[in-house]
């Protein structure tokens, strides 16, 4: 694209958005890499799919429940990235340049201190916790050990959490993308020979995937360690320690994400079982569908992840109007973005699925819900958007609140109600998801026009 027709389309784009071409650029900018880095995530999960899946179902199905407990477990460690970028963009828009790394070793350390323990417990309880999911024992055989190589990583993982919100707290996605590009890179080169071996050797099967993935993790940490304490030293004042105030501010910010983070992964996993208890078919689709939508909303997540940034830049500038624009904006880009996203999903739901499964009884079941996926995004991306720009205001105690309730006290009893005791099915559960969504985008306009936020300070 030429630099004229870039421009163009920023200038249309941005009347059609009516956000100013400086503005959408900005936003672009920052949030793009990120986007990139999120994407390319889903991409090397399926590519590590792709290669155990040569392997056979029980391979297929043991990794696959390992990703799920480890995603379980490492969201623990997840809400580490947002309150580091928190803290970061207020103390960048506030000019604040010499006390930019101590929240990066405050979440360093709380990196260390959360992942040791949590490592040394989900390693001990594996053999107890992954047959929940599954207990055939053939597909435990490859489940447990390869959960067990996954939480040996789980240091690292928290420490790439920490890395991605001080670079994304800067505005610099850009170096939290090419790292994660080639930390994937690592990734299927040593789990390829892990999986399969070289020459004679016949590797380890499905549970190199694991022990590539652990070994791509380190390697990424080590690669932000070089990157922001070796290569950019010169831009970064020395920090001697961690005051007990930046520690405190950081665990406030933290703690309440990670308890969101966690019960929402749980709460996938329990309406997974919902969706189990309406029908055996159900659950096959259902569990496409969730991978899909998850998939989805990745777009929205990380321009919320910008707004985070843009949102701390301007609060700590003290311009609460400019970081009120700032949301909205967002959200605006956000809707234009995931309506395009969207149109496949509700146009050819068909078509989508079979990218997926052969079967048509399954591309039939799913078809309409996979239609309202393709609707209700639109709707649903304020919630996403303004959800992450409440962090960057440090709101994280009332986002996880609500988050909770509606997930916890509404979506999950009412799914259960709807589906299999009413007999709604699937059709009824994902019509009320789309409902709950839409109401949480409501509920954080309401709370986004109030403006509460802008007064909290970290």
């Amino acid at each position: 694209m030429s630099l004229l027709s870039a421009r163009s389309w920023l200038f249309l784009t941005g009347r059609l958005l009516r956000i100013e071409p400086g503005r959408l650029q900005h936003i672009l900018t920052i949030s793009i890499p990120i986007i990139g880095g999120m994407l390319s995530q889903s991409v090397i999960n399926l590519v590590d799919a792709a290669m155990v899946g040569r392997l056979g179902d029980n391979a297929l199905a043991g990794v696959g429940i390992g990703a799920y407990a480890t995603f379980i477990t490492v969201s623990v460690v997840m809400g580490l990235s947002a309150g580091v970028q928190a803290l970061v963009a207020r103390r960048y828009g506030a000019g604040q340049r010499q006390n930019l790394t101590e929240p990066l070793l405050a979440g360093l350390q709380l990196a260390a201190l959360v992942g040791l323990p949590l490592t040394l417990l989900c390693y001990l309880a594996a053999p107890w916790f992954i047959p929940l999911f599954n207990p055939d024992p053939q597909v435990t055989a490859i489940a447990i050990p390869y959960f067990e190589w996954r939480t040996l990583a789980t240091i690292a993982v928290g420490m790439n959490f920490v890395f991605r919100g001080f670079w994304n707290g800067l505005g610099e996605g850009k170096t939290y993308l090419y790292t994660l590009l080639v930390m994937h890179l690592v990734n299927i080169a040593v789990s390829w020979v892990l999986i399969f071996g070289v020459g004679s050797w016949e590797g380890f099967g499905a549970v190199g995937s694991g022990m590539g993935t652990s070994i791509a993790m380190f390697f990424g940490c080590f690669l932000y360690y070089w990157q922001t304490f070796r290569r950019h030293r010169a831009r970064f004042a020395a920090t001697t320690g961690v005051s007990r105030a930046t520690m405190t501010s950081i665990l406030r910010l933290t703690v309440p994400n990670s308890t969101q983070q966690t019960l929402f992964a749980l709460g996938n996993g329990v309406l997974f079982w919902i969706i189990g208890q309406v029908g055996t078919q159900e659950q096959a689709i259902g569990h496409i569908l969730i991978s899909l939508a998850l998939l989805m909303i990745l777009p929205a997540v990380g321009l919320g992840m910008a707004a985070t940034s843009l949102v701390g830049h301007a609060l700590g500038r003290e311009e609460r109007q400019d970081a009120y624009r700032w949301g909205w904006e967002v959200v605006r880009v956000a809707v234009l973005i995931m309506a395009l996203f969207g149109l496949p999903l509700w146009l050819f739901p068909e078509y989508v699925l079979r990218l997926f499964t052969p079967h048509e009884h399954l591309i039939a079941l799913g078809s309409t819900p996979l239609r309202i996926t393709g609707i209700n995004i639109v709707f649903e991306v304020t919630a996403m958007v303004l959800t992450q720009a409440l962090l960057g205001a440090g709101a994280s105690q009332q986002v996880m609140r609500i988050n909770l309730l509606m997930q916890w006290c509404v979506l999950l009893p009412l799914a259960f109600l709807v589906g299999p005791i009413a007999g709604f099915g699937l059709l009824g559960i994902w019509l009320l998801q789309g409902l709950q969504r839409i109401t949480l985008s409501l509920i954080y306009g309401a709370i986004w026009k109030g403006r509460h936020w802008s007064r909290i300070s970290l």
